[in-house]
């Protein structure tokens, strides 16, 4: 009975002694933790703002370029041309303007002075003539037509004088303040315009908004464009970053600034990076992790940003990731 019992013991210590080697991990007597993950997909899909018939791509699939380099270009004839006739109203509104702030010049008062001399010449002459053949009409040595023709000329001289009167006033005062504040509001909606119609214009060519991959190209020269219809899509490659997740009990173990070893099956050497980011929430185990043992786990997000200074990552890429526990903020 005691064999028995020393055999049970034995074979529980030793038991336990392979459940201890088996569960206790390596890399956590080493200071390391290893998770699994992948090399972040991120795209963005480019269109154009204004829409119109493609005539210029710059970009083939697989380029690699750089943030603001220019990729298409749309026809903006018709833009244009608006654009330089409204500029051209502009130059005669400004000129108009100008006028006004200006006032009248020497020459056209003098104009408007001689005009109403002559006016008022016409009109003396008219009176002498109206007295005239009202004298005669008393006599009846005129007719009555007569009399009325002279009545006629003299009114119409009086108006005349009058409307010379009134031109010259207004030239000596100039333009009225609210006139002038009118025509600069004018000016400065038509200038709007025109940036509008330029801001239009500039939306014709298609910038890389960073440094990026070509991925597809979705469009070809001649075919119409428009804010709803992606020419390009863009991979981003800067910067990179690894998608991995831990589990609850590793979560203590990672901090923000860790160091890391990123490990592909491609190339033999790591590629440098660090914790960048730790997911405050937890969620259920994704898809894209590989381990058996984390498939019904709830899981930390943990983003590595990648130090690939020789392009060896590719996005979507399967890595090992290495954490060095003696790095990290409070280290």
């Amino acid at each position: 009975m005691k064999k028995i019992v020393i055999i049970l013991a034995v074979l529980l210590l030793c038991a336990a002694g392979w459940y201890y080697a088996n569960n206790t991990p390596a890399d956590s007597a080493r200071g390391e933790l290893t998770l699994y993950g992948n090399v972040d997909i991120r795209q963005v899909s480019l269109a154009f703002e204004q829409g119109g018939r493609i005539t210029k791509l710059f970009a083939e699939e697989g380029d690699m370029v750089e943030q603001g380099a220019l990729l298409a270009e749309v026809d903006v004839t018709t833009l244009t041309l608006q654009a330089k006739k409204l500029g051209a109203e502009i130059a005669a509104q400004e000129q108009n303007l100008l006028k006004m702030r200006r006032g009248n010049r020497p020459e056209e008062i003098a104009r408007a002075e001689a005009a109403l001399r002559t006016a008022e010449a016409s009109l003396e002459q008219a009176r002498r003539d109206d007295a005239r053949l009202a004298a005669l009409r008393r006599t009846n040595s005129v007719s009555t037509q007569e009399r009325e023709k002279a009545q006629t000329a003299l009114r119409v001289a009086q108006g005349q004088r009058d409307e010379a009167l009134h031109a010259l006033a207004l030239l000596r005062e100039g333009f009225r303040e609210e006139d002038i504040a009118m025509a600069e509001a004018q000016l400065n909606a038509a200038k709007a315009s025109l940036a509008i119609m330029e801001h239009s214009i500039s939306l014709g060519k298609l910038y890389a908004p960073t440094k990026a991959c070509v991925t597809s190209r979705l469009l070809e020269e001649g075919d119409m464009a428009s804010s709803a219809t992606p020419v390009f899509l863009l991979s981003l490659t800067s910067p990179k970053w690894v998608r991995a997740y831990v589990t609850e009990p590793q979560l203590g173990r990672v901090r923000p600034g860790m160091k890391a070893d990123i490990r592909t099956d491609s190339f033999p050497e790591p590629v440098p990076g660090h914790v960048g980011y730790i997911s405050p929430t937890a969620e259920f185990t994704p898809k894209s992790v590989q381990t058996e043992d984390l498939r019904t786990s709830l899981l930390y997000e943990v983003r590595i940003v990648a130090d690939d200074t020789k392009d060896t990552l590719r996005l979507g890429m399967p890595v090992t990731v290495i954490l060095h526990e003696e790095g990290g903020h409070g280290s």
